[in-house]
């Protein structure tokens, strides 16, 4: 039988909210790694790294603000169901990101260790969102926008831009440290495509 014909099973609203919950600390843990190590990923996140390592005004603020633009798009391609979803997902990123250097401290980090590591977790924190028709926003949506209204290749756009994003670190971080945060996106990105196919995971909200 076809994974695809087979009934699905609705996840109910309090797995919603544990799945945004956990997901969110997992991101949010894996934002401190990057920050200790001075180290960064793509889309808005990157961003939000770029601009805390260069004025030092902290990552949830600056994550909070640079996907404010992106809920316009968000509503018009996706609808005000997953919106909401991922502005709260959003708002929680912030939050715990923020809390958790506080509630975490680490006195010694391998930047290798904190590239795969930090990777790893904010994948895994991504992939629960995405399970319950939910995303951390930014360049996500504007790649799908872009692709809808003018036949630009989503994948690329955010290859592009996450690409824009590598090389202006050069300006703030050492170049080992982008190296290093470029294994990170590797590892990020492997933990996405191995784990979010169509068929595999069939649970709806």
């Amino acid at each position: 039988m076809d994974p695809q014909d087979l009934p699905t099973d609705p996840h109910r609203p309090h797995e919603d909210v544990m799945a945004m919950l956990v997901g969110t600390l997992f991101v949010a843990l894996g934002v401190a790694f990057y920050t200790q190590a001075l180290l960064l990923t793509g889309s808005t996140a990157g961003m939000a790294f770029l601009l805390q390592y260069a004025t030092g005004w902290r990552f949830g603020a600056w994550f909070f603000l640079i996907n404010m633009p992106f809920y316009y798009l968000a509503v018009k391609r996706m609808g005000w169901s997953f919106t909401l979803r991922t502005f709260v997902a959003i708002a929680l990123v912030s939050l715990f990101s923020e809390l958790t250097g506080k509630w975490v401290a680490f006195d010694s980090l391998n930047p290798l260790y904190a590239s795969l590591m930090g990777g790893s977790l904010i994948g895994i924190g991504m992939l629960v969102l995405f399970r319950h028709r939910t995303s951390l926003g930014g360049i996500n949506i504007l790649a799908l926008y872009l692709q809808g209204r003018y036949g630009l290749r989503a994948g690329y756009v955010q290859l592009g831009i996450d690409g824009l994003i590598m090389l202006a670190a050069f300006l703030v971080l050492p170049p080992e440290r982008v190296g290093l945060s470029v294994l990170g996106a590797v590892a990020l990105n492997l933990i996405i495509a191995l784990n979010h196919k169509p068929g595999r995971y069939m649970g709806v909200s």
